[in-house]
């Protein structure tokens, strides 16, 4: 099944990651994560790597250890994360990124812009302490 919007594994796993680590009461390791998230765990820590290496987390080793949030849950909005993961979300007039169109009017008008827009005031305006684990 095809999708118009679809969010990378890395980002979905950084931001389920983030949210799991700000609801914990104490540190939370790599194996929690990647078992609550279904992931493999070397994967997981690439992504908790790059975290922890743009300053969101910090990491301790050994038996006891885990990851713990630097910030406030309050402090870290979403498109922070997402953005460590993926880069800067950028807005670009056209979808296939062609500084040249054939067409005098884009097909798909300025939906390429529009969601892009939608989804960064989404991300902006959500904190990892907005959400909650059952």
């Amino acid at each position: 099944m095809a999708r118009i919007v679809q969010i990378s594994e890395a980002a979905s796993l950084a931001l389920h990651s983030m949210v799991l680590i700000a609801q914990a009461k104490k540190s939370v390791n790599a194996t929690e994560i990647a078992k609550l998230t279904g992931t493999s765990r070397h994967h997981l820590a690439k992504i908790m790597h790059q975290l922890v290496k743009q300053g969101f987390l910090s990491s301790t080793r050994g038996p006891s250890g885990g990851f713990v949030l630097k910030k406030s849950a309050s402090k870290v909005n979403l498109l922070d994360v997402y953005e460590c993961i993926e880069g800067k979300l950028e807005v670009s007039g056209c979808p296939l990124d062609h500084p040249i169109c054939a067409f005098a009017d884009c097909i798909l008008g300025d939906l390429s812009n529009r969601v892009t827009k939608e989804i960064q005031v989404y991300l902006k305006g959500h904190a990892l302490s907005d959400y909650y684990i059952n």
